[in-house]
């Protein structure tokens, strides 16, 4: 076996990565002082699974699951990662979104194993130092977040760490990224949530949330320091506020590795769940016109890779842009209000009349598909599901706001309310619904589909950037990898348990990207698919 430390006897077990447990063999045992330290019978790999799987099932909440699981995530990496390798479908809901969000809001109450960097103010013009702590001696991935908007519930100041940790080890369990080659990495620039600052278990900075030049030059400093380190690792942005989440992403999406899973892998994913519904409109996506709720990252991120498609398919990027419209807090996103409008709204305020409530919005513009993505639960209403089924015969209805208690409308409702005609997809996950003697299944439009196998492909060829044409690429990549099946019982995503598969398909398609486009750092590979399926770690 391979040993991340020198230690032997019972040292051993604190080593998470090459801890195996009861499944150390006879020989290990004698030669690394282990004899009798454990129980008598050698465990095989299987065994170690069924028995961690078994111990899972007598929890019946997610979070108290997610405990255990992120016990185990803290001294055998190998077994958790074959647990979540063997049952992803069932796990990653507890490993990320929705539990995430309740993870987060817990983390300084059931805070246990440090795993990371934790930056801070106190660390300004000193980050040099807090990198060269990590005890990765390689890193491939990166996942940062300032814990300002995480998922649906907002400003989490240092509790957001449980976002890039959830975040790396899908990247480990859907695309076999070696666990350790990831760090997770939260900044704590303070919080202007009461509830922490006031919290004695508190574990971040009390004060609130810094702006301005001293953000950015903490920011920049970790990059820097970074890519000093570690000169070929991808930085993926996690959960910025709109603020600086599409000013970081401008200023360095083409001078380094990096991009923005809000903005930019949301997108994929959506763009890929469109793709899957013409199939079934049996229409094409030039036919099709988007409002959405919502204007933020992941609306802007996604309108705008539609317009990306709908360029690739003919169209003048103005026109293209005119099949995607916004409903923000104060109505539709129109021309008159050019003024007020942040940048990246800009591009979509179109010659509308004003309008403040929704259905009305939906009776203006005529959609074939309303996206949620604000996070406001509920809105959605049967009002919003008849007057599209008016108005299409197979409504697209994307509930993809999350956690499940953001979701605009349950699986349930729009199929029950378009009387099973709703081309539906959501954020988190819902069951099956049985309607009129037809059984749907509903499939996340959940970014684990993309994210890890974006960073796959990227990590493989050693990309240097990631242009918006990689993540149209991964959307049609994986369209392409949803079968007629899936498409007959409403799912437009392939199984979550065929993920790994799909992920070196993905990888694969971004990696040819990059060679094709002279983005690569390293020679193009004969068999493409072969060499990045052999690239990948396996527990």
């Amino acid at each position: 076996m391979t040993q991340c430390c020198k230690h032997t006897g019972a040292a051993v077990f604190h080593c998470p990565l090459t801890n195996k447990g009861v499944a150390f063999t006879e020989k290990e045992r004698e030669e690394l002082g282990l004899s009798g330290l454990l129980p008598t019978a050698v465990s095989t790999n299987d065994q170690q699974v069924e028995r961690m799987h078994e111990i899972l099932d007598r929890f019946e909440k997610p979070i108290d699951k997610a405990l255990v699981l992120d016990s185990l995530h803290a001294t055998d990496e190998d077994l958790y990662f074959r647990l979540l390798t063997r049952y992803t479908a069932e796990y990653m809901p507890v490993v990320y979104t929705p539990t995430v969000g309740e993870y987060c809001q817990r983390f300084s109450h059931i805070f246990r194993y440090p795993r990371g960097l934790f930056i801070s103010y106190q660390h300004a013009g000193h980050v040099r130092d807090v990198i060269e702590r990590a005890p990765n001696k390689e890193v491939d991935v990166i996942v940062v977040t300032d814990g300002e908007r995480i998922l649906g519930i907002g400003d989490q100041g240092i509790n957001g760490m449980g976002i890039p940790i959830g975040k790396l080890a899908l990247y480990t369990a859907c695309a076999g990224i070696d666990p350790a080659k990831t760090l997770p990495v939260v900044l704590d620039v303070g919080t202007n949530r009461e509830e922490y600052l006031n919290d004695p278990l508190y574990l971040g900075l009390r004060k609130p949330r810094s702006r301005g030049p001293e953000y950015r030059a903490l920011v920049d400093e970790f990059i820097a320091e970074a890519r000093r380190r570690w000169p070929n690792v991808l930085i993926q942005f996690e959960d910025f506020g709109n603020q600086n989440a599409f000013k970081l992403l401008a200023d360095y999406q083409e001078k380094i590795l990096c991009f923005n899973d809000d903005i930019q892998g949301t997108a994929s994913v959506v763009v890929s769940g469109l793709y899957s519904a013409m199939r079934i409109k049996k229409e094409k996506l030039t036919d099709q016109m988007f409002l959405f709720f919502g204007a933020g990252e992941a609306a802007c991120g996604i309108a705008n890779l539609i317009a990306d498609a709908l360029v690739s398919e003919g169209m003048t990027r103005e026109e293209a842009l005119k099949h995607c419209a916004l409903f923000d807090s104060k109505g539709l996103v129109t021309k008159s209000r050019m003024d007020e409008l942040a940048a990246h709204k800009k591009p979509f305020a179109h010659d509308y009349a004003k309008c403040t409530d929704f259905v009305e919005a939906i009776k203006m513009i005529k959609p074939t598909g309303i996206i949620g993505v604000a996070a406001q639960p509920r809105t959605f209403t049967t009002e919003v599901l008849e007057e599209m089924s008016k108005l299409n015969e197979r409504p697209i209805i994307f509930a993809l706001s999350n956690p499940t208690s953001r979701a605009e409308c349950t699986a349930e409702e729009a199929y029950r309310v378009t009387k099973g005609k709703a081309l539906y997809a959501s954020g988190s996950p819902f069951a099956p619904v049985e309607y009129e003697g037809k059984t749907f299944v509903p499939r996340q439009g959940n970014n684990s589909y993309v994210f890890p196998a974006l960073g796959l492909g990227a990590v493989f060829s050693r990309s240097k950037w990631m242009p918006d044409g990689m993540f149209l690429v991964a959307a049609k990549k994986l369209a392409e990898l949803v079968t007629d099946a899936d498409l007959e019982q409403g799912s437009l995503y392939p199984s979550l348990d065929d993920i790994r598969p799909v992920s070196v398909k993905i990888g694969a398609a971004v990696a040819a990207y990059a060679y094709d486009n002279g983005l690569a750092g390293n020679e193009r590979p004969q068999d493409l698919e072969k060499a990045v399926e052999a690239f990948m770690y396996r527990p």
